[in-house]
């Protein structure tokens, strides 16, 4: 998005909307938060405040340009909202989060709605596990305490 993007959003463009939005298109993830956006300004040399940076976010999402996302808790994150739906899987160890789409739970959901007398406008599916390098990694901590039980003493 660029300076005219924002002014179709109704958003007046700003030095630091425009690095924000720089951020949050530059980020080597999808999903950051205002804090992890605060840190990449402050790496960059930019002086804005976390609590701009955190105005600007919540501006971008009330103009649709981002979607707000409370994953684990009260820790926000935000994507770029590129109007295609697509559901999570979050790591409730390490936090990493997955996209994924399945047309067959997304057919299922709108059955289910149907089925109670609903139209479905929307809705959001997280699914919540451990992702494989910390399960591994559990694994390898349970090994450890069991190897540690049966050493003598």
């Amino acid at each position: 998005m660029d300076a005219t993007g924002l002014r179709k959003a109704g958003l007046k463009v700003t030095l630091p909307r425009m690095k924000i939005l720089e951020v949050l298109e530059r980020s080597g993830q999808r999903h950051v938060s205002a804090e992890e956006v605060y840190r990449s300004l402050l790496d960059a040399g930019d002086d804005i405040g976390l609590a701009t940076v955190y105005r600007v976010l919540t501006q971008f999402e009330t103009a649709g340009i981002v979607v707000r996302h409370n994953f684990q808790g009260s820790h926000s994150v935000f994507e770029l909202n590129d109007m295609s739906h697509h559901d999570h899987i979050v790591c409730t160890q390490c936090g990493r989060v997955e996209e994924f789409v399945d047309e067959t739970i997304e057919r299922r959901q709108r059955e289910n709605a149907s089925g109670c007398d609903f139209r479905m406008t929307g809705h959001s599916l997280v699914l919540y596990g451990l992702c494989a390098a910390c399960l591994e990694a559990e694994e390898e901590s349970v090994r450890e305490a069991s190897r540690c039980e049966r050493a003598p003493s």
